[in-house]
């Protein structure tokens, strides 16, 4: 295989080796299920030792790109465009503001989909919607628990039929159950303010509008439903 010496930078070794790799599969036009040279070609072709070249390639593994099956070696693969965020996403670890950055984007990118969601959806999606939204508590404080959140939620990402979409429910279901139980004193009053504005929006409203087939009143509908969210950012930032 070609030569593929590194050269000296002010990166760690492990970086350049990953970046070597990716120049690699891009040169020789790999696809998803072609092979991979194997460890001592690869590393020999570097000129570093095996064990350095592993955390490269443990790199690659963990963000989706290569996978190793019985016999075949290591192949290059598809990575799904979310898979190696969904492993090191960990509320804990994150700021507020970034916990909040994930929470908008998550808003912008629901109400952003509504004319796909209106485009695709069927009466079967309807049922289905129904039979989650009649298990759904809402609480006094006009709050749903997480699990009843995701659960609607996550039908309305399927109906849109995209898998990168449908992926990020994932990624925002961790955050919002974090968000939400740390937040939850400041949240309540709010809810409770939004009711008495008559602004609150519940899951059974927004099943109506999907029925009626109403696009516009449902993405005005759904900016209501976050709109908890919206306050609840804007009064932190105070």
């Amino acid at each position: 295989m070609d030569n593929l010496k590194i050269h000296n930078q002010a990166i760690t070794l492990v970086d350049q080796i990953e970046d070597q790799l990716l120049t690699y599969f891009r040169k020789n036009n790999l696809l998803p299920g072609d092979s991979i040279p194997n460890e001592m070609e690869l590393a020999n072709a570097l000129g570093v030792a095996r064990s350095v070249l592993r955390e490269a390639l443990s790199r690659l593994k963990m963000l989706g790109l290569i996978e190793c099956r019985t016999r075949r070696g290591m192949m290059l693969k598809e990575p799904t465009f979310l898979g190696a965020i969904k492993k090191i996403v960990d509320p804990r670890i994150l700021s507020e503001n970034t916990l909040f950055d994930i929470l908008e984007f998550r808003i912008a990118l629901e109400i952003g989909m509504c004319e796909d969601l209106f485009y695709y959806i069927t009466p079967q999606d309807i049922q289905e919607l129904e039979d989650i939204e009649k298990l759904n508590t809402l609480f006094e404080n006009n709050e749903y628990s997480i699990s009843d959140e995701f659960s609607f939620h996550a039908k309305l990402y399927q109906i849109t039929r995209n898998k990168t979409i449908i992926e990020f429910q994932d990624i925002i279901h961790p955050v919002m159950a974090f968000v939400k139980e740390k937040f939850k004193l400041l949240i309540e009053p709010i809810n409770v303010e939004l009711k008495d504005n008559n602004e609150i929006v519940t899951h059974a409203m927004l099943l109506d509008l999907l029925r009626g087939g109403k696009c516009d009143e449902y993405r005005q509908a759904l900016e209501k439903h976050f709109k908890v969210y919206k306050i609840l950012n804007r009064n932190r930032q105070k």
